[in-house]
């Protein structure tokens, strides 16, 4: 299968055998246009070439990231990543129902502690009265 660029010039040696007379007008138009299908045909040849580096490039990013995920999953124990789980002991999240819009918030134990939130819905002040036991924390 040819290039585009052997194409071109297979184009531009078909209009050559021909033996045009270059003076006139028609033939001018006929050799601008296969220059531009050869300026055309190396442009396309480059970004090829480009596109195949950028895959490499993607390819080896791609394995790099794999070897990255396997050694963060051995070293925690599991990771969002690959789907196992993942315990994080230091922070916990509730989900609190806004009794203005009824919206689900996902809060953490911080903001429990603080006592109270916007809600990010509709702005109403949600206030919290939690007693932690000393044996939880």
């Amino acid at each position: 299968m040819m290039t585009i660029t052997e194409k071109v010039a297979y184009l531009r040696g078909l209009v050559e055998g021909l033996k045009l007379d270059e003076d006139k007008d028609e033939v001018k138009v006929i050799n601008a246009i296969i220059d531009v299908l050869d300026d055309m045909a190396l442009s396309v040849a480059d970004l090829e070439d480009e596109v195949a580096s950028v895959e490499e490039m993607i390819d080896e990013i791609d394995a790099d990231l794999e070897d990255l995920e396997d050694y963060v999953c051995d070293e925690f124990e599991g990771c969002s990543c690959c789907g196992e789980d993942y315990d994080d002991d230091e922070e916990e999240y509730f989900e609190v129902t806004c009794p203005s819009c009824n919206e689900t918030i996902t809060i953490n134990s911080e903001i429990l502690e603080d006592g109270e939130i916007e809600c990010p819905n509709c702005g109403e002040t949600l206030e919290f009265d939690i007693d932690f036991d000393d044996d939880e924390e």
